[in-house]
Formats: structure tokens, sequence, C-alpha cells
């Protein structure tokens, strides 16, 4: 586990003063460099989509079936988390382009991103790990954390786990619904079918797209192109879910009670972020294919930062960790996956619980 130095007061806040300056350094830097950065995104998203559908149009031939699938897949990718996941924080907003604008961009997937923006962007962003207030951890049917109340059905953690990173795109439309809430009384059902229907309605249009429009239009090909874009979107699932979870869930990942916001300053929030996270190390096309979800930490320091940057800033976030005795959460994506299938094992089981973590010790 993490050994972190204990900060005092003032220590606390020159930690909090050096990370607000790369920020601020970044933020001041943002312009031509990093446009042209996400416009090759879009047309590789765009490029990746038609290569991938007219190849799947030939999916009788294995090969054809193959790097089509794989292609749309890719597409998939780039379009949810290099392109529309930091679009949608409003990084590329001093483009003025409104296409690329944050509060108006759509994506590939079942969650309407007005309904993203809130569970994420807010929820998610401003409570990282605080449980209770951060509806991320455990998505609603997993516990993860020693913190969490353990319950019979959470015996059922792995298979669960498999079941939410295979229909990932789906299960996080629903989480989006807090649907949990009914069991516990402070939500109906009539409730809950009320609040689902944009949600309902962009499932319907993506799987018109996916499950109807481009295999009708296929004729006699029909199941091939179905089959590829069906899988296309499995492999999207499974990618998004393991860079996610690798992200937020390691062994040196932190939760952390509700009386940490008590006072919160910018400075006890870094420190939140950076204990709540964890990296992945790899090279530059990994980290484009993870939306540099693999900064996980810098991420969660600097969400409305262009994310290509994060690998920069990474640098300069270690140098601060070391100075200030801060343990700084990096590792290769098997070493990090396999503390997730730890922890998904080990809280399974019944045992004592544990109180959450303070962020901060000043």
């Amino acid at each position: 586990m993490r050994q972190d130095k204990v900060l005092n007061k003032a220590q606390l806040e020159e930690f909090g003063a050096k990370i607000e300056a790369i920020r601020q350094k970044h933020l001041a830097d943002v312009g031509e460099k990093d446009a042209r950065y996400i416009k090759r995104v879009e047309k590789a998203v765009r490029y990746t989509e038609v290569a991938g559908r007219v190849m799947l149009m030939a999916g009788f031939f294995p090969p054809a079936f193959v790097a089509g699938t794989l292609s749309l897949a890719v597409s998939k990718i780039l379009d949810n988390m290099e392109l529309g996941h930091n679009v949608m924080h409003g990084q590329y907003d001093f483009m003025q382009e409104p296409r690329l604008m944050g509060q108006t961009f759509e994506w590939d997937t079942w969650c309407p991103s007005e309904a993203w923006r809130y569970s994420h962007n807010f929820r998610h962003h401003t409570y990282t790990n605080v449980l209770g207030e951060d509806h991320d951890v455990g998505y609603g049917v997993l516990r993860l954390f020693p913190e969490q109340k353990w319950e019979p059905r959470f015996l059922a953690n792995l298979p669960m786990a498999f079941i939410l990173a295979v229909f990932f795109e789906n299960l996080l439309a629903l989480q989006t619904l807090e649907i949990e809430k009914v069991f516990s009384g402070e939500k109906t059902w009539k409730q809950i079918w009320k609040e689902s229907v944009p949600m309902r309605k962009k499932a319907g249009r993506q799987i018109l797209k996916d499950y109807f429009f481009f295999p009708l239009i296929a004729g006699p090909f029909f199941l091939p192109v179905l089959a590829g874009n069906f899988l296309a979107n499995i492999l999207r699932n499974l990618w998004t879910f393991t860079i996610i979870f690798c992200g937020h869930f390691t062994e040196n990942a932190e939760l952390f009670d509700k009386s940490v916001l008590d006072n919160e300053t910018q400075a006890h929030w870094y420190l939140r972020q950076l204990k709540g996270s964890s990296n992945l190390t790899g090279g530059k096309l990994f980290h484009i294919m993870s939306g540099n979800l693999s900064h996980q930490i810098e991420h969660h320091l600097f969400p409305e930062v262009p994310a290509h940057r994060y690998a920069e800033m990474s640098v300069e976030v270690q140098a601060i960790c070391k100075e200030y005795g801060i343990h700084y959460n990096k590792a290769s994506l098997p070493k990090q996956f396999g503390t997730v299938v730890a922890r998904l094992f080990k809280f399974s089981l019944p045992g004592r619980n544990s109180k959450a973590k303070l962020a901060h010790s000043a």
C-alpha cells in the first residue's frame, strides 16, 4: 500500500499552489496546437468508421469481417474516449466550433450527453471517491472498498463485473438513473420511467443505426454487418471498462468519508484527486486509445485541460509528489488490472467494514 508523508497546513497549501501553477501554465498555452490535434482525432473517428462499415459490407469474407469489425471498434473507442469524453469536459470550447462544444456534443453511446455531464463531469469529478456522493464507486452494483457495507449480493462481484464490462455502454446509461434508489424507497418506478425518456430515445437511435439501418442496407450481407456492429460495440465496452476501472479501483486507490468535504480547500481537493486515482504506463498510441485516461491522475486534477497534454503534465506532477513525499500511483495495464480483479474478489466476501479516510491531515 502507498505510504504518504503527512503534510502540515503550510505544506498542503504549498503543494496545492504548485499543482494549480501547472494547471494555469497549460491553460494559458492552449491554442492552435490543441485545435489541430482534436481535428485530427475527429478525422480518425470518421475515417475508421467509414473503413469499418465498408469492409463489413464484404463481411462474408472472413478477413474483411475481422478488419471491418476492428476498424469500427477503433472508431467507437476514439469517439467515446479521446473525442467525446474530452470534448464534453469543455477542453476544446476555446475553438468556438459548434460541433466541438462541450455543452452540445453528442457521442456514439446509449448515454445522453446531458446525463453524462451531470453524473460524470459534476458528480464524479466534484466528489471523486467520496462514499455516498460519487456514484461511480461500484456503479451501484459492485463492492470495491472495505468502507462499503457488505451485502449478500456482493458475492456476485466478479460475474457482475464481467456483465458490466461486456455491456458497459448500456449499463452506464442505466447507472445515470440510479435505479437502486427504487429499492431504498427514494424513488419510484414511475419516476425512473419518466427520467429515462432521454436515455430511451438515445438508445433507440443507437439501436436503429447499428442493428437495423446499416445491416439492412447491406442486403444479403445483413448478418455479417449485424454481427460486426455488435462485436465492435462489445470491444469498445470491454476496453472502456478496463481503462476506467484501472484508473479508479486499483490497489492503492483510496475512498473518502463525506466529512472530507467540510471546509475543503482547493489544495485538499487536489490531494484527494491524486489519492483516489491511478495511472497506466504505455506508449503514445496506447494513451490516445485510452482517451489519455491512462493519465487518470492528471485528468482528475485538470479535467478542463486538453487531455493530450497529460503526458507532459504528468512529469511535472510526479516531481511535485516526490518533493512532498506523496505516492504517485502508476503501473502497467496488466499490473493495475490484476489489482482491480483482486479487489473485486476480496471485497465480494463478508468482512469487517473500515471507516472511510480523510484526504488530508491539515
